[in-house]
């Protein structure tokens, strides 16, 4: 019988709580888990019944049953775990980079071993909504794309204690955390890339990102153009043509989630979220179901799914926003072809210290 690669999880946060259930219900065996320390991940994996835990990044790389690496912790630590995991000839799928340098060198471990699956865990591009948007936009439902508007609306992402995500450095930050996976999407529907702090194609884009509005979780993605529009609030689809007096449903999400998951993890994570963790790890299953080994994989049903060149991109669009917030001017687009020297690095980072 043909098995599903045994996984190695990384991180004891929401994420991983809610990752760990849903990979077990699609066949996936979870062999271990690492943690920061090792009481969290002890404390963790008898939460959810796994034999092997450590705070040793290389207990888990070189574990012997382990052949997929989930990595679900602070971007600082991304780059170290997801290169070395590629180099060990893992697959990966995790989070993206604090910076464009480390996005940079994953791109780099990810073109030395292009057999080995390197994917950037945008959940987004895994819902019904936003692959069937694609599709029609594709098909010229709204004709010539013109405009994009995103708006997100949620309450604080910041935790009691102060921690990575208080750090702009250290890859924190709203616009890092949920900004940079709304510019992957939109470049993902429409096909076009920000150059100037505006799309190619003369598409302009707007994204509104609010982390100070208590109450419901607002998620809403509109594509407009030539002869009509698409909008996907939450996890719907509607779409209006410009003939038509009203909007149609287009696609209704009815995918219940929460059976089986414990009570922190789904609390912590928005639904839309949640609904699209489950349609990735079903994919994954269907990526690696019926291969000959368990490292071997087929592209087809991961082929939304976003590469670590777009985890480069998108952290290059948010890198030009910062810039431009700082000067007051449009600024380019830049995506990394090298890398840049160290020494320069570090006297950008201790002027913008000390301003």
């Amino acid at each position: 019988m043909k098995m599903l690669p045994g996984v190695g999880v990384f991180g004891t946060g929401s994420s991983a709580r809610v990752l760990v259930p849903l990979l077990r219900a699609e066949g996936f065996t979870v062999e271990a888990l690492w943690g920061k320390t090792e009481e969290e991940a002890k404390q963790l994996a008898e939460e959810m019944n796994i034999t092997f835990y450590t705070s040793r990044t290389d207990d888990v790389l070189l574990h012997q049953d382990v052949d997929l690496v989930c990595i679900n912790i602070p971007p600082p630590l991304t780059r170290q775990i997801s290169v070395k995991a590629l180099g060990i000839g893992k697959n990966v799928v995790c989070e993206k980079a604090a910076t464009s340098v480390d996005a940079f060198r994953m791109v780099t471990a990810s073109r030395y071993y292009p057999q080995l699956m390197s994917l950037v865990g945008n959940v987004l591009r895994f819902l019904p909504a936003f692959v069937r948007m694609k599709q029609l936009i594709a098909e010229h439902y709204v004709g010539a794309v013109m405009i994009c508007d995103a708006r997100v609306y949620s309450g604080s992402l910041l935790s009691p204690s102060y921690g990575w995500i208080c750090d702009e450095l250290m890859g924190g930050g709203g616009l890092h955390t949920m900004g940079t996976y709304i510019v992957d999407l939109l470049t993902h529907l429409t096909g076009q890339r920000a150059e100037k702090m505006l799309m190619g194609g003369g598409v302009c884009s707007t994204v509104t990102l609010n982390f100070n509005m208590p109450g419901a979780f607002v998620h809403e993605v509109m594509v407009v153009g030539s002869a009509g529009r698409l909008v996907a609030r939450g996890a719907d689809l509607y779409g209006q043509k410009n003939s038509a007096s009203q909007e149609e449903l287009l696609l209704r999400d009815s995918l219940a989630v929460g059976s089986g998951l414990p009570e922190q993890g789904p609390q912590d994570v928005p639904l839309l979220y949640l609904k699209g963790m489950v349609y990735m790890v079903q994919a994954l299953r269907q990526s690696f179901q019926g291969q000959g080994d368990r490292r071997t994989w087929d592209h087809t049903p991961v082929s939304m799914a976003a590469s670590f060149e777009d985890g480069l991109y998108m952290q290059s669009v948010v890198d030009a926003i910062k810039r431009s917030s700082r000067s007051g001017e449009w600024e380019a687009v830049e995506v990394l072809t090298e890398e840049p020297d160290a020494n320069q690095n570090l006297c950008e980072a201790l002027q913008r210290n000390n301003l």
